[in-house]
C-alpha cells in the first residue's frame, strides 16, 4: 500500500517546495494544480511552482472537479501530488456550492486516500491560528477549509506543518510501503 503526506503551513512557509522534493517520489508522477490564473501575481506564482517541479512530471490543472481527477490518476500514475486543497476550497466557494458538497468531497478525498493505490500528497493552508475574518465568507472559508484539512489530515500516514521552511512532523504512523523515504 502506498504511504500519502499531507503538508501544511502558512503563506511561504515552504509547503510547496517541501512536496516537490520529497526522493520518495518515484515513478509516474500527476501534479495537479488547483489554481487559475486570475492576475498578474497568481500567473507569477504559477509560473514559479512550474519552474520547481520536474519536467517529467504531468501536469494536470483541476480547479474543480479534484475528487474525479485523482480518481483517474489514481491508476494511471504512482504518485500524485495536489497543491493546494487552499485554493480548490476557495474555487469551489466562488463557484457558489454548498458547504456539505465540499465536504462530502474531502470525505470522497480521504476514502481515496484510505485505498492505498497510489502515494498522495495533499498541501493546504493552515489558516486557523492566524486573524480572525472579518466578513460572513471569510469566516466559512476558513471554518470550511478547517474541517477539509482535518479529513484529509485524518486519512494521511503523515502529516508535515512548514514554519519558516522548516518541516515539523505532526504525525507519522510509519510507511505502509517498501519504497518510501523519508519526505526532505
Amino acid at each position: 500500500m502506498a504511504s500519502s503526506l499531507f503538508i501544511l503551513g502558512g503563506a511561504r512557509s515552504g509547503k510547496s517546495r517541501f512536496a516537490v522534493a520529497d526522493p520518495s517520489l518515484r515513478g509516474r508522477i500527476a501534479f495537479v494544480a488547483t489554481a487559475q490564473p486570475g492576475d498578474g501575481d497568481m500567473a507569477a506564482r504559477i509560473a514559479r511552482h512550474r519552474a520547481e517541479r520536474p519536467r517529467h512530471w504531468t501536469t494536470v490543472e483541476e480547479p474543480l472537479a479534484l475528487v474525479a481527477r485523482l480518481t483517474e490518476l489514481e491508476g494511471t500514475h504512482d504518485g500524485v501530488i495536489v497543491d493546494c486543497l487552499t485554493v480548490w476550497v476557495g474555487n469551489r466557494l466562488l463557484r457558489g456550492d454548498p458547504d456539505d458538497a465540499v465536504l462530502d468531497d474531502a470525505e470522497a478525498l480521504a476514502k481515496l486516500v484510505g485505498r492505498g493505490q497510489c502515494r498522495f500528497t495533499f498541501v493546504s493552508n493552515e489558516v486557523g491560528g492566524g486573524v480572525h475574518p472579518e466578513t460572513a465568507m471569510g469566516l466559512r472559508f476558513r471554518d470550511l477549509l478547517g474541517f477539509v484539512n482535518q479529513r484529509v489530515a485524518a486519512a494521511c500516514d503523515r502529516v508535515v506543518l512548514m514554519v519558516a521552511g522548516l518541516p515539523l512532523t505532526i504525525k507519522d504512523v510509519g510507511r505502509r510501503d517498501d519504497t518510501a523515504a523519508e519526505a526532505p
